[in-house]
């Protein structure tokens, strides 16, 4: 072991010195407290992808009436006032999208719902390219390759399925 480096081969600065082993200990302790935090967000921001999906779903199936104005903004279905963001537009694309999309078909889905959002790129095609690959280091979607060689990503839901609540009937017992 070389003088100013740890076993891990981890280069420490010459001014901390074994005398320095509790700020050492200190930035270790955060270092593995980043890293369980960074997980965490993954986690969160797939159940919140999962959420979105399925309201988003029951939305189309009964109409976004069913869904008050907070929600519609949630789920980033509101029309009028500020347009999303860019990267907003490319995470609705792909969370109520059923399958991966290449970056052309998020480029399509983005013109429908929200062209605005285009303009104002010189280069749209490479700005989702490193949106959706920003999404895959976020832990938010994944990157596939596709039979024909293409790249196609996917939003990472939770794989617990979400349990809607049963009918219940004039007593308020689940109908059978």
């Amino acid at each position: 072991m070389r003088d100013g480096q740890q076993a891990e081969n981890t280069t420490i600065p010459t001014f901390l010195n074994n005398s320095d082993f509790h700020v050492q200990q200190v930035v270790k302790t955060a270092h593995e407290e980043l890293r369980q935090l960074m997980r965490q967000r993954a986690d969160i921001m797939k159940r919140i992808g999962t959420l979105k999906q399925t309201i988003a779903g029951l939305a189309n199936l009964f109409g976004d009436e069913v869904l008050d104005d907070d929600l519609l903004t949630l789920v980033g279905r509101k029309t009028g006032g500020r347009q999303p963001g860019f990267t907003k537009a490319c995470r609705v694309v792909l969370m109520e999208s059923a399958g991966p999309l290449t970056v052309r078909e998020v480029c399509e889905r983005i013109q429908q719902r929200m062209p605005d959002v285009l303009v104002r790129h010189k280069d749209p095609m490479a700005s989702i390219t490193t949106v959706l690959n920003r999404l895959v280091e976020y832990g938010e979607a994944e990157s596939t390759v596709r039979q024909n060689g293409r790249r196609a990503w996917q939003w990472i839901a939770d794989s617990e399925p979400l349990a809607l609540p049963q009918e219940t009937g004039n007593l308020g017992m689940p109908q059978a």
